[in-house]
């Protein structure tokens, strides 16, 4: 009865094991990530975990949805602001260097969910709808290669800098996303001068 009041009213409760299995995941990796440290981290029993997840999977699972929802919207909310293919471009280049990709943790936590979605369908069904979003963000100013292309960059920058030894810095990224854009550029010159 006790356990039962204490979870009305503490509404949030939820959300802090989701959020604190985020934080498990980031800090051991999915494979040693357990109910029982995902408890201690959220600072709730044990048993609340057990009540809200039916199982670790369905909890890794709405962890790693929320954090897919989370950046996807981050990606689409940089992208809105662009109003022309320059701007854009400069998007690109904030989400690579800025603060979308750029954190370790985010970076830590993406690679745990590629690894998982690869073994899960319903989060590799996520994972499809947010290349989707991002691919259409883009697609606004680039054709869908390069739209394509841009994404793969984003989150392939991301990784590389993440453990190389001299991370591309934002000048460097920027002669990137100009070398893949611009040549999109010639290409099309190219079918109207021909």
């Amino acid at each position: 009865m006790a356990e039962g009041a204490a979870r009305r009213n503490d509404p949030e409760r939820r959300q802090r094991i989701v959020a604190a299995a985020l934080d498990v995941i980031a800090d051991r990796g999915v494979s040693n990530t357990t109910h029982r440290r995902i408890a201690a981290a959220a600072g709730v029993p044990l048993g609340s975990v057990t009540y809200y997840f039916e199982t670790l999977e369905a909890l890794l699972t709405e962890a790693f949805v929320q954090l897919a929802e989370e950046a996807s919207d981050a990606f689409r909310a940089r992208m809105a602001a662009a109003t022309d293919r320059d701007s854009a471009r400069e998007a690109v280049i904030d989400i690579i260097s800025g603060s979308v990709w750029a954190e370790p943790r985010t970076l830590l936590l993406s690679y745990e969910l590629y690894a998982f979605a690869a073994r899960h369908p319903p989060v590799a069904a996520i994972m499809r709808r947010w290349m989707n979003n991002s691919r259409a963000a883009l697609e606004r100013f680039f054709d869908p290669l390069t739209a394509r292309g841009l994404d793969a960059l984003v989150e392939g920058i991301g990784i590389h800098n993440s453990i190389d030894l001299r991370p591309l810095d934002r000048a460097a990224i920027s002669d990137l996303v100009a070398r893949v854009t611009n040549r999109q550029l010639l290409s099309e010159a190219d079918v109207h001068d021909g």
